[in-house]
């Protein structure tokens, strides 16, 4: 890994909602999803205030040393049954600005996760990444990732 940097992770503040929608929009498939305009279309501050509601989701971002915004996740943890009434882990929408991609700050944002869902007693953590992102999944495997699922999704 080229030029790898330490960043800061920290929870998401309203004030960082546009450079991680910039991240989400930064691809071929984020970017028809997103919309970015100024100001923000005001549904994206609606959902930060019910994420920042929810017990179980952690919404973060990583800083580089100058305090600028350079990668995000979304850590939901969700009880269940199964697995004796196992709660699991989902990591979402992990993201690094393009210009700092390759310099270990999605593993730390991913490491990050794994070790907070398992202080908050997740037996699993799981995550989807879509089946042309073949980088992507490469590096979640590099981390110890297994594919072992078929991901199913109805869009409305």
């Amino acid at each position: 890994m080229a030029d790898t940097a330490k960043a800061t992770i920290r929870r998401a503040r309203r004030e960082d909602i546009g450079a991680i929608i910039a991240m989400l929009a930064d691809d071929p498939l984020g970017g028809p999803r997103e919309r970015i305009e100024d100001p923000l279309p005001q549904r994206y501050f609606a959902a930060f205030e019910r994420i920042e509601r929810d017990p179980n989701i952690q919404l973060v971002v990583a800083e580089d040393g100058e305090g600028a915004v350079v990668g995000c996740l979304q850590l939901c943890v969700l009880p269940g049954l199964s697995s004796q009434g196992a709660s699991r882990g989902l990591i979402e929408d992990v993201r690094v600005a393009s210009h700092c991609r390759s310099r270990g700050i999605g593993e730390q944002l991913v490491q990050w996760a794994v070790a907070e869902a398992r202080a908050n007693g997740c037996k699993l953590v799981e995550l989807l990444t879509h089946h042309t992102r073949v980088d992507a999944q490469r590096f979640y495997e590099r981390l110890g990732f297994a594919r072992n699922h078929v991901g199913m999704t109805l869009r409305f």
